[in-house]
C-alpha cells in the first residue's frame, strides 16, 4: 500500500476520530447503566486497578471497591440520573484525558412532587486502551453545588 503524507495524516485524524467516539460511547453506555442500576455494566467500564475520587468520599482505588462504594450509595434511591455535560476527550495512543460536568439528580420516593436532591461539578478523567478497548482508570469528580434535601445522606463526607 502506497503511504504519502496526506495519507498518514487521513488515517490518524480518523482514528483519532474513532476513539473519541469510543470514549465517548464508553462513558453513555456506563452511566446509563449507573441509571438503571446495572452495576455489572457500569463497573465493566473501569479498568481493574482504578481510581475514583470523589469530593465528599474518601479516595476509593479498585474497580470492585469502586462497584461497592457506589452501589451502595445509590441502590436506597427510587429513581437516579447522571447527566454528563460539555464532555471533552484527548486522546495520545493508548492513553485518554477527558473533562466534563456532572448534573446527578436522586429521587427518594416514587410520585414525590418536592424537588428532588440534585448536586453538580467537574469532572476530569484518565482512559487507558486495552486489547478490548477504552477503559475508565481514574475519575476525579468535584462537587460545587447541590439542591434539595439528600434524605438517605448517601454522600456526605467520610
Amino acid at each position: 500500500m502506497l503511504h504519502t503524507p496526506a495519507l498518514d495524516d487521513l488515517t490518524r485524524r480518523v482514528r483519532d476520530l474513532e476513539d473519541r467516539d469510543a470514549l465517548h460511547a464508553l462513558m453513555i453506555r456506563g452511566w446509563r447503566a449507573l441509571d438503571r442500576k446495572d452495576w455489572r455494566t457500569w463497573s465493566a467500564c473501569w479498568a481493574e486497578d482504578a481510581v475514583l475520587e470523589f469530593g465528599p468520599w474518601q479516595r476509593t482505588q479498585g474497580k470492585e471497591a469502586i462497584r461497592a462504594k457506589v452501589e451502595e450509595a445509590e441502590s436506597p434511591y427510587t429513581s437516579i440520573q447522571h447527566h454528563i455535560l460539555n464532555m471533552h476527550v484527548d486522546v495520545a495512543g493508548d492513553r485518554a484525558t477527558g473533562i466534563g460536568y456532572m448534573w446527578f439528580v436522586a429521587v427518594t420516593a416514587p410520585g414525590r412532587t418536592s424537588a428532588p436532591y440534585s448536586m453538580g461539578g467537574p469532572y476530569d478523567w484518565e482512559f487507558r486502551r486495552n486489547g478490548d478497548g477504552w477503559l475508565l482508570a481514574r475519575q476525579r469528580l468535584g462537587v460545587l453545588w447541590t439542591d434539595g434535601d439528600d434524605t438517605l445522606r448517601a454522600f456526605e463526607p467520610e
